[in-house]
């Protein structure tokens, strides 16, 4: 009876924890629908997003593609709410950017996003561990430590704590940056050409750390490169051209990638 009693249990749990991971696989951390965005008027207006509709799913990473002038920057830019859009939705979670006012985006930019940037954007005055917790210090709320001492440890900078930015290479500058962008823990990190300064062995640890916070915290990642390399990190890669999402790859490697984007003529077009 004890031994039925325990293998019903453990049934349950296995029940439970199958319908959590599922739940996560499949929610949805920050939703564009039918999303433009209109550049200038009449001989002169430059359609750069054409009514884009994509999802970003929690414990994803997520990269984003395409030739240059192919609006992958500008869609990552209005689904973080750093700029505005002409028409459509973006959602983060169930927050509708829309109809938020300019102190309200700026809050949800602070307690729900986290960004990574190709320059490394830290303080030169301050050291290695108050430029990671700056955002928190500013909305005055402290970090929980053990999810701090975690995200130190998975990108290496346990002994860098003290230095500051001067003392310090691009690589551990940008480790910097992706500590200070998951210490908060947001809902959704996003990363703008996050590798660009950086050589390749240091942009591959740089990546493995953005991969790790997915597979082993439950981080959500957007990232826009134009690296082949980097995009065979992520989980999937959505491909732009003309505005429009033309193409997306989940499990993708560098070469993958690469025969994809040589279909792509120097316009940005599809061939």
């Amino acid at each position: 009876m004890t031994s039925l009693r325990h293998i019903l249990v453990l049934l349950e749990c296995l029940l439970v924890t199958t319908a959590s991971i599922a739940g996560r696989a499949t929610a949805v951390a920050a939703r564009a629908t039918d999303l433009s965005k209109i550049y200038g008027q009449g001989e002169t207006q430059v359609v750069a997003l054409d009514r884009v509709s994509v999802d970003f799913r929690q414990a994803e990473f997520t990269a984003i593609m395409g030739p240059s002038g192919s609006g992958k920057s500008t869609l990552m830019h209005c689904v973080a709410g750093l700029d505005t859009f002409s028409s459509g939705s973006v959602r983060i979670g169930e927050t509708e950017l829309g109809s938020l006012k300019d102190k309200q985006l700026t809050r949800l930019r602070r307690d729900k996003i986290g960004f990574i940037f190709q320059a490394f954007n830290l303080l030169p005055t301050l050291t290695a561990l108050e430029n990671i917790t700056l955002p928190m210090d500013i909305a005055g709320r402290k970090a929980d430590k053990q999810w701090l001492d975690s995200v130190i440890a998975m990108v290496g900078l346990a002994d860098r704590l003290g230095h500051r930015p001067s003392q310090l290479s691009g690589g551990q500058q940008q480790r910097v940056a992706v500590a200070r962008a998951l210490a908060s823990k947001p809902d959704i990190i996003f990363g703008d050409e996050p590798t660009g300064n950086l050589d390749s062995r240091s942009g591959a640890e740089v990546l493995g750390f953005l991969r790790n916070s997915v597979r082993e915290l439950g981080q959500t990642v957007v990232m826009v490169t134009h690296d082949p390399v980097a995009a065979a990190y992520a989980d999937r890669v959505v491909f732009l051209a003309d505005g429009r999402i033309v193409d997306e790859v989940h499990g993708p490697t560098a070469e993958s990638v690469l025969d994809r984007m040589k279909q792509f003529d120097a316009k940005g077009r599809t061939s």
